[in-house]
């Protein structure tokens, strides 16, 4: 849709107000308004996707629908103040399609993984190196709401609405990761050390 470029030094920022004036300006067609979306949140939108599909050409494709999807129903969406579950549950529902007409569920290569880590120039090395371990240790859900909660900012709350769980079980899932998390680097920290 669009690409970024090494002279782009765009980050992306899912500031509540911001993304609403982005879909504000794409109720009056607006493309300038679309592309700047793009910018702000095509990070955590891919990354999501990513998590459920787990496969970097349906995500691409999710994202694709997804950006077309809001630029149609962008005079439809009512400014709530929450725009990026407004967007995160359009792609998830889109996930969700997906699953649905291929009835597939791969796994994705650590290398795809690395791919869209290494290329993500809106994550420091350290964020990196955390979503890397995460993709390696985690469970699918457990992915998904690190995912969400890290990358995309979301609160265990909007997390829980979004994926449609209770608020305990989001918290139960997130501290388990971290558990896991802290678990494999100082088993690798102790490894490195013998």
């Amino acid at each position: 849709m669009f690409s970024l470029t090494s002279a782009d030094k765009r980050k992306a920022d899912c500031d509540a107000y911001a993304v609403e004036q982005c879909l504000s300006g794409m109720k009056k067609q607006d493309v300038k308004a679309l592309e700047e979306l793009y910018y702000r949140t095509s990070a955590p939108v891919f990354g999501f996707a990513l998590s459920i599909l787990k496969n970097i050409q349906d995500a691409e494709d999710v994202m694709h629908d997804l950006y077309v999807a809001v630029w149609s129903a962008a005079g439809k969406y009512d400014a709530d103040g929450k725009p990026m579950a407004w967007i995160m549950t359009i792609t998830r529902n889109l996930c969700l399609q997906k699953l649905r007409e291929y009835r597939k569920r791969s796994d994705i290569p650590q290398e795809d993984w690395e791919t869209y880590i290494n290329g993500n120039l809106n994550m420091s090395s350290e964020d990196k190196l955390i979503l890397s371990e995460c993709l390696k240790t985690l469970s699918d859900e457990e992915r998904q709401i690190v995912t969400l909660h890290a990358v995309a900012g979301f609160k265990h709350r909007e997390i829980g609405k979004l994926l449609e769980m209770p608020l305990s079980t989001i918290l139960s899932k997130y501290n388990r990761a971290l558990k896991k998390l802290q678990k494999y680097m100082e088993e690798s920290n102790e490894d490195k050390r013998n």
